[in-house]
């Protein structure tokens, strides 16, 4: 309990420290002058502060429902990418050509990375090289829906050649379908933040409410106040941070999700069926954190 308690890793803390230790000695600026200089300070109602709060509250309720949607929409377009790529497995046994067969079970895996790093903006090609046959085929911008086209290239050759049935092309187009469908999805996620601005709104609304409530806490509360003021910053700084991380799900931060290690996951079980020992060990967490 106490090292949940206590934890840091994983946490929002670390991200908005400075701002919670900005507020709090404002607080004790504020209390300070209240109590040496009471002319100076004018008393504020902790009423509209109360109502004002109850209102940020439910805003803020709702914009981290939006956030975690997305990150538990790509959660489940991943776990779909999972399925699809282990269905295409099981479904190639079709395929006489053991090397056809090798070739386009790695490209599956080589459009995993490739969409992990498009993801990340970073170089599709590069993070999907070493699963692509060699030489490696001229893709345009899009490596990920590049890739599944050569693969349905070769399906679609096997069908026209009868060296599989019309039934088992149609049952290998649908799973190519599912991650093309999956691609779009993680796009749309990744293409369409939230309107900026309700973001700024409640950005805005966050500060000026925890900059304006140690002048309503000061004088009923003295030295007590900067604690309080404290405890309501980090509560309102951090919901608005962990909105921020999940509306992104597919970065680095701490809490993003672990595509790593599904894309581990799908090497893993691509490999298995190809009779490769020993296999790539799974990732685990590193300072309990799963990439």
């Amino acid at each position: 309990m106490l090292r949940v308690l206590f934890t840091l890793k994983g946490s929002i803390i670390q991200r908005i420290a400075l701002r919670c230790l900005g507020v709090t000695l404002l607080a004790a600026l504020i209390v300070l002058v209240e109590r040496h200089y009471p002319a100076l300070f004018y008393p504020v109602s902790a009423t509209p502060f109360t109502l004002l709060g109850l209102s940020l509250s439910i805003f803020m309720s709702f914009r981290n429902n939006a956030c975690y949607d997305r990150w538990w929409e790509g959660r489940k377009a991943w776990g779909q990418m999972i399925i699809e790529v282990r269905s295409f497995v099981r479904e190639s046994v079709a395929i006489d050509d053991a090397h056809l067969r090798a070739q386009l079970l790695r490209s599956l895996c080589g459009f995993a990375h490739a969409l992990n790093a498009r993801l990340r903006n970073e170089d599709e090609l590069a993070a999907a090289q070493a699963w692509l046959p060699t030489p490696t085929p001229v893709f345009s911008h899009n490596v990920c829906d590049g890739i599944l086209r050569e693969v349905g290239a070769h399906c679609s050759r096997l069908a026209k050649e009868q060296a599989i049935s019309e039934f088992r092309y149609t049952v290998l187009e649908q799973r190519l379908t599912g991650l093309s469908q999956v691609q779009a999805t993680c796009e749309r996620i990744k293409g369409t933040p939230l309107p900026f601005p309700y973001t700024l709104l409640l950005h805005r609304t966050i500060y000026i409410f925890c900059l304006l409530l140690p002048f309503a806490l000061a004088e009923p509360l003295g030295w007590l106040a900067p604690l309080f003021t404290t405890i309501v910053s980090y509560t309102f700084f951090g919901l608005d941070a962990i909105g921020n991380e999940l509306e992104d799900p597919f970065g680095r931060d701490e809490n993003d999700l672990p595509t790593d290690a599904m894309v581990r996951t799908l090497e893993r079980d691509v490999l298995s069926a190809l009779g490769h020992t020993p296999l790539p060990p799974p990732l685990v967490p590193v300072d309990h954190v799963l990439r």
